[in-house]
């Protein structure tokens, strides 16, 4: 892969590929679909309760309840919580697409409900650092640069400093007396929530890209370190958002177009949203589509035997 760590031209280069595929790509909607399921899992990591981008489709999909809900009673924060707050960064978009995609992903699984349900102590702890740091990273920008960029999210990174207390006396089992400085509560995933976000309001994406949210758990404090995070970052998801194009863009081209079915039909948006979702089970087919579930049953039936060939 690429090391796009020294060279900020490149990576933005990359960016703006990216960008421009996106505005004319016949997979947009599909690609703002998986990067969000990307993103929501990077964010999870640097939050530090790791999980994969499959265990969020199987809940998504209706194939599981959250992912860590009963063994990750220790976690930082709930992982319904987590998606939650990465599915509502991007709720001021105004491109009519993403929006289209949002709400898809709402009528599959509506976040906001299930943050409700799993995770309200969650919203009531990290809402307000979750807003505030919203309305910093999206406020007017000096410059289109990685600079500007870089220097907000420092200034923001304040705002989430817990007041110092005294440090903490801790005696150790021969008596000596040991003071440990005490440590700030671990908010960067809230940062880097809004990244994505920060980039479109400072100019340098024409539309919030859900997966480049990949900063890792802590920022590093030094200006110029970040830049070189944030320059090797936006190489590097540029880099994998457009291979992901490339790859939807070929399962839409190899998509059987030979279908026995009618304007009408709902099979030719099925196949797209199993790109976006594989794995979709019935009833989640029945309630993105408005139909019955013997409706879905016949309809995914039709779509197998046709990628099977046997149709």
């Amino acid at each position: 892969m690429r090391d796009f760590s020294n060279d900020s031209g490149k990576a933005l280069l990359m960016l703006g590929r990216l960008d421009g595929r996106l505005i004319n790509s016949p997979a947009t909607d599909i690609w703002l679909a998986r990067a969000r399921l990307k993103g929501a899992s990077l964010l999870a990591t640097s939050a530090g309760i790791p999980v994969g981008v499959t265990e969020l489709e199987d809940w998504i999909c209706g194939r599981r309840l959250p992912p860590r809900y009963s063994e990750g009673l220790n976690d930082p924060l709930s992982i319904a919580a987590l998606l939650h707050f990465a599915l509502s960064a991007a709720e001021r978009e105004h491109d009519p697409v993403a929006r289209a995609t949002l709400n898809i992903s709402r009528t599959l699984l509506d976040d906001r409900k299930e943050a409700e349900l799993w995770a309200p102590e969650d919203l009531v702890r990290f809402g307000p650092a979750w807003r505030a740091i919203q309305e910093a990273l999206e406020a007017p920008y000096p410059a289109p640069t990685l600079e500007a960029v870089a220097d907000r999210l420092i200034v923001a990174r304040g705002q989430l400093e817990a007041p110092v207390t005294a440090a903490q006396l801790l005696t150790t089992i021969d008596g000596r007396q040991l003071r440990i400085d005490p440590r700030r509560s671990d908010l960067d995933w809230v940062i880097a929530c809004h990244l994505p976000s920060a980039l479109r309001s400072c100019g340098l994406a024409l539309r919030t890209l859900p997966s480049f949210v990949d900063l890792g758990r802590f920022l590093p404090e030094n200006r110029d370190r970040l830049v070189e995070q944030l320059t090797a970052m936006i190489g590097r998801q540029a880099l994998e958002g457009l291979r992901e194009l490339d790859r939807i863009e070929r399962r839409l081209n190899h998509m059987p177009s030979d279908l026995a079915v009618t304007r009408r039909s709902k099979a030719p948006l099925l196949m797209r949203l199993e790109l976006a979702y594989p794995g979709l089970s019935r009833t989640a087919v029945a309630r993105l589509l408005g139909i019955s579930h013997q409706g879905a049953t016949k309809l995914m039936a039709q779509i197998s035997a046709a990628a099977t060939g046997t149709g």
